[in-house]
């Protein structure tokens, strides 16, 4: 972006734009990046950024598209002329749906923006147990050279719990390494890239834990798979299964899961996701050895907002041109 075009950009009335984009950004990166890759790849229209609870209350009574990381209650119901709101999240469960779905307003989400780091970062999480690294780590710290035994990824059994943008990206990472897969699905007669698909049925869902080497979690938070991997799931586990939870921290239940790392029901865990979380100071998954965690920092990518954008500009440019009845990518609602 050269400098004129960079003072053009921030001239631009957010009250006037085409796309508005709201003030909050995610991952520490400036939502000036967001605006900026929304301004790339829409050329011919115009994208206000508004940069304080000001001017975001001013320029959202007369928006038509607008998009960001929330929006609350408050803010909607300035909103007088909204027709979609261009989630920036994946999950929209934060969103005040209900009042959106009351005024008719589509909702659009960030689907298939995680897929690449998400993947990368589940993938690395099971070779971090497979070679058991973290086993090598603790030697190095007290140099102490000293050989430990180790796993193959081949051959394993690798379960993962929902088959969306992100458990497909798991599977395609998956696939070189010559392991065998079982998708759970709540549709499980549409198939999935897995070798085997079933549904959230107790009976076939415990005897796929049963089979299982290395648990992925992929799936939204909801009332069916809220402490889904409960007490009697991580009994059912092979002891040297694996646990990697990148979806929310509730479908786990971290009593349970503490006491199978203190009975040796598993064999280790990976967390990106706890709950609760943030993981307070003082709770015991921060004390095991066989336990990596990670601050919710597997959907960071600098990739982020270019991936966001791409979806987002191609909504803006189908809103524009066919109004209310275009046919939106990732519409969640109505």
């Amino acid at each position: 972006m050269t400098a004129d075009e960079s003072e053009r950009d921030e001239s631009i009335d957010p009250g006037s734009a085409d796309v508005l984009v709201l003030r909050k950004g995610t991952h520490g990166t400036p939502v000036e990046r967001y605006a900026e890759a929304l301004r790339d790849r829409l050329p011919d229209l115009t994208v206000g950024l508004a940069r304080t609870p000001g001017e975001e209350r001013e320029a959202i009574e007369t928006a038509s598209f607008v998009t960001g990381m929330t929006l609350d209650e408050d803010l909607l119901a300035a909103a007088d002329n909204l027709d979609v709101f261009a989630c920036a999240y994946a999950g929209t469960g934060h969103l005040p749906l209900d009042g959106l779905a009351d005024r008719g307003v589509a909702v659009t989400n960030a689907s298939g923006v995680h897929g690449p780091n998400i993947g990368e970062h589940v993938l690395g999480a099971i070779l971090h147990f497979t070679r058991r690294f973290h086993v090598a780590e603790r030697r190095q710290r007290r140099r102490e050279w000293r050989h430990y035994q180790a796993h193959e990824l081949q051959g394993s059994t690798v379960t993962i719990v929902g088959l969306g943008a992100i458990g497909r990206a798991v599977c395609d990472r998956l696939d070189p390494f010559g392991v065998d897969t079982i998708g759970v699905r709540y549709s499980p007669e549409k198939g999935g890239p897995t070798d085997d698909v079933i549904g959230f049925d107790e009976e076939a869902f415990h005897a796929a834990l049963a089979r299982t080497d290395y648990l992925v979690l992929a799936c939204p938070l909801t009332e069916t798979t809220r402490g889904l991997i409960d007490r009697a799931a991580f009994q059912t586990l092979d002891p040297n299964a694996v646990l990697v939870n990148i979806a929310r921290g509730p479908v786990v239940e971290t009593d349970a899961l503490v006491d199978a790392l203190r009975s040796n029901w598993i064999r280790g865990a990976s967390l990106d996701v706890t709950d609760p979380e943030p993981l307070p100071e003082e709770h015991p998954l921060w004390n095991f050895g066989n336990v990596q965690i990670t601050p919710h920092n597997a959907g960071h990518t600098p990739k982020y907002y270019d991936r966001l954008a791409d979806i987002v500009a191609t909504n803006a440019r189908r809103f524009t041109e066919e109004g209310s009845d275009a046919d939106l990518e990732n519409q969640v609602l109505p």
